[in-house]
């Protein structure tokens, strides 16, 4: 039999694209053990599309992170953490001492458990501190009070070089991250956009996220909102120095309760079916299999995936349009787990049924990303001059009140303030704060209900 063919469904393989019966309430992932670390469920925008006419569908893949078996909490997740630290010549001063000050912090965070690692970079890439045990935390504290600033920014060799030390610590159970600060554009060894872009991507695959703290006027916000994106991590515009500790302890905290991590979400649509897109993601054209990196989750929190289907001429009944498979290694069973996912829609031809307003978790989801696109759309506006300052406000004004209408408090927040620099005049901040604005938007995480 063409396993391609939409057919009766005659048994429990997730992964067929099938008749799947007349139950209209199938439009859920299959439920996880409670003791498992994520939750997952299929949402889709309306129960029904027109039979024997095109259609077009949006769903919401919704993801918890979940506290732990029978909802008892568990402890915090043991991490294993890489401080990439950018030493050039325009960190000398305030930003290197306020860097200083925020690693020490962190220091004193961690426990035996962890395992810490140090690179520094300017022109010359070096290891301050291999993977160790977090035993000694006043030794740790005096290295790093002894960095020094160089030169020039060689950015690419001390990702690579912190790549390596979070991958020779074998021990599995951990959350992986590379933390990296930096106040300026790479100047020394490779430069290039689109490879420093890749190697983040690289990194990625080998189960090592990668956040992005930028200070300072003179970094390249969209180089390190790019990295962070295409390395499922997170990107702070950090507006003063002295406001890196605090910011680092919020990524740290997010580290520590990490439910799920290395999240890897597959599609594969049905041959009479269109993946449109997935809001947030790019994804090539005209392919039937999919595959994706999200964030990690953490306890608590809910990471939402939106997705557009157009659908060729069907016949009438309930039918798998797609199927989905999430795998990721789960913090409370220490193992990877797989959770599969059902698109499944009913073709009617009860043009009433199929006109009802969309489910509102799903057109929330997906409106948020339209806001995330007005945002960049106001960004190159600005950038090119095709956009007043006045038009920007205006723009900003909208989406600001739509984020909040949303329940998106912290990029409304961003949002606004930005919306502050533009009317004081201070168009150096703007562009940056905006960024983080995008990139926690199309990572699509909230917090749970």
């Amino acid at each position: 039999m063409d396993p391609n063919k939409t057919q009766m469904a005659p048994g429990p393989d997730p992964n067929r694209t099938q008749m799947v019966g007349d139950d209209p309430n199938r439009t859920q992932a299959m439920a996880p053990l409670p003791s498992r670390g994520v939750e997952a469920m299929v949402i889709a925008g309306r129960a029904c599309a027109l039979a024997n006419s095109p259609a077009r569908e949006q769903y919401l893949i919704d993801l918890r992170g979940a506290a732990g078996a029978a909802g008892m909490p568990m402890g915090r997740t043991s991490v294993n953490l890489c401080l990439v630290i950018d030493r050039s010549g325009s960190m000398e001063g305030p930003p290197l001492d306020y860097v200083k000050q925020a690693c020490s912090y962190v220091v004193d965070m961690l426990s035996q458990d962890d395992v810490l690692s140090i690179v520094t970079f300017e022109e010359i890439v070096e290891v301050l501190m291999p993977p160790r045990r977090v035993a000694n935390k006043e030794l740790i504290k005096e290295h790093i009070s002894r960095i020094l600033p160089g030169n020039t920014t060689n950015l690419y060799d001390g990702l690579s070089l912190a790549a390596q030390q979070l991958m020779s610590t074998a021990e599995s159970g951990l959350a992986t991250r590379m933390v990296v600060f930096s106040d300026g554009d790479p100047t020394a060894g490779i430069k290039d956009f689109g490879a420093l872009i890749q190697h983040v991507g690289e990194i990625k695959a080998r189960g090592i996220s990668c956040t992005f703290l930028g200070f300072g006027p003179d970094y390249n916000e969209e180089l390190l909102a790019g990295m962070a994106k295409k390395a499922a991590g997170n990107y702070y515009y950090i507006a003063r120095p002295e406001l890196i500790p605090e910011v680092f302890r919020a990524e740290l905290d997010k580290l520590m309760t990490v439910s799920g991590r290395n999240l890897k979400l597959k599609v594969k649509s049905a041959r009479w079916v269109t993946l449109r897109q997935i809001y947030g993601h790019d994804i090539p054209q005209g392919q039937r299999e999919i595959e994706i990196q999200l964030a990690d989750l953490e306890r608590g929190m809910s990471l939402n995936v939106a997705l557009d289907f157009e659908f060729q001429n069907h016949p009438l009944g309930h039918y798998r349009v797609a199927s989905g498979v999430l795998e990721y290694d789960d913090a409370i069973t220490g193992k990877t787990e797989t959770i599969y996912l059902d698109f499944v829609i009913e073709f009617t031809a009860d043009a009433a049924r199929c006109s009802v307003a969309q489910d509102p978790r799903v057109a929330q989801s997906v409106e948020v990303s339209i806001a995330s696109r007005a945002v960049e759309k106001t960004m190159m506006g600005l950038k090119s001059g095709q956009v007043t300052e006045a038009m920007a406000v205006a723009d900003l004004q909208r989406t600001q009140m739509l984020l909040a209408q949303d329940g998106r408090a912290d990029e409304a927040r961003q949002v606004g303030q930005a919306i502050q620099d533009l009317k004081s005049g201070n168009r150096g901040s703007v562009e940056k704060t905006l960024m983080g604005a995008v990139v926690s938007l199309d990572q699509g995480k909230t917090q749970a209900d």
